[in-house]
């Protein structure tokens, strides 16, 4: 047993060694944003303080390594967001746990982006009928974007799992694109006194993203070095995020760290996040169930330039759960809607 935990002490410290390079030597702007914004709906009312709590098949999105706290042989989970500008995201996630070989996962995203109207410089001005034409030139550009992933866990111990995500992901913006092979990396300690768990996960690890977009020879003409139809321009990173995380029960049916209560939970969480592109930042999240069918959510995010305030709310019925979350994005922003369904089969 001994040497389990230094095989967990010396996988995070890697981690943590790994993440802080990257961190020094890459601090800016990071490609394919879509990535940070999260769908589940029970994590983002928890202030995302997630990593050591998820236990079903959105653990893909949060840490491949607890997809072994999957209670059934099958689990499925759908997200959907309603962010800004009439952008919406949608992500969905499917668990399989074998009796030998672990779990398996598979999981999608996309970004719907809509329309933008084009313009152009050339369509400046006014018309025969003297109404002014802002450029628009009457063609509608789609932008969006999508990723599909494999996943595996194992529980290498009875206290300690492993797992890995790897996803590939494109983004479309029209007159360029973008795609990405990236891995995910995580996992989950069950220390064994009361409910205590803690979790490690390195999320979007891969090389840097470079747009190439079709050459248009009006703008940028063909030299005698350069007979290529595409131009590739400069590289960014990853968003890659490095988070730690802890929680427990502080009331449950057994095994909580104050309270006994067959009715009652009281879930408590905290995360430590470490993006590339950003000063490190925290989470806070506490769950209360009633008579494991109804739950009440909330957390707060630290260090974020408008999030802060997170509820929510969750129905669990029979395998079925639907879940809601609130967030606050400031005076500007507004708030953010995230609703998630899902379904676990024995």
């Amino acid at each position: 047993m001994l040497r389990h935990h230094k095989l967990v002490i010396l996988l995070i410290a890697s981690l943590v060694l790994n993440t802080s390079t990257f961190a020094f030597e890459k601090v800016g702007t990071t490609s394919f944003q879509f990535l940070k914004v999260m769908n589940e709906a029970r994590a983002t009312s928890m202030g995302e303080a997630y990593t050591s709590v998820v236990q079903n098949s959105d653990a893909m999105f949060w840490n491949p390594g607890a997809l072994t706290e999957i209670s059934g042989t099958y689990d499925i989970s759908v997200s959907y967001t309603n962010w800004f500008l009439d952008t919406r995201h949608f992500n969905f996630s499917l668990g399989y746990k074998t009796k030998r070989w672990g779990t398996l996962g598979l999981m999608g995203l996309m970004v719907d982006m809509g329309y933008i109207e084009e313009t152009t410089v050339s369509n400046l001005g006014f018309d025969n009928d003297g109404v002014y034409n802002p450029g628009l030139t009457g063609e509608k550009l789609y932008i969006g974007a999508f990723g599909l992933g494999l996943a595996y866990a194992r529980n290498m111990t009875d206290k300690f799992s492993f797992g890995a995500l790897l996803k590939y992901v494109k983004e479309d913006l029209h007159y360029g694109d973008a795609s990405s092979g990236i891995v995910d990396i995580g996992m989950l300690y069950r220390t064994g006194y009361r409910s205590i768990k803690i979790a490690a996960v390195v999320k979007h690890f891969g090389p840097e993203v470079a747009f190439t977009q079709q050459r248009d020879s009006d703008l940028v003409p063909y030299t005698p070095d350069d007979s290529s139809n595409t131009i590739t321009g400069e590289g960014y990173p990853l968003p890659q995020t490095f988070n730690m995380g802890i929680s427990a029960y502080l009331i449950a049916p057994d095994n909580s760290l104050l309270f006994t209560s067959t009715q009652h939970s009281l879930l408590v969480s905290f995360d430590l996040i470490h993006p590339r592109d950003y000063d490190q930042q925290y989470g806070i999240g506490l769950e209360y169930g009633f008579m494991d069918n109804l739950y009440l959510r909330g957390g707060y995010k630290i260090n974020y330039d408008e999030e802060g305030l997170c509820l929510g709310f969750g129905l669990k019925v029979s395998n079925y759960r639907i879940d809601y979350s609130y967030n606050d994005y400031g005076e500007y922003l507004g708030a953010v809607n995230r609703f998630s369904i899902g379904m676990l089969f024995p």
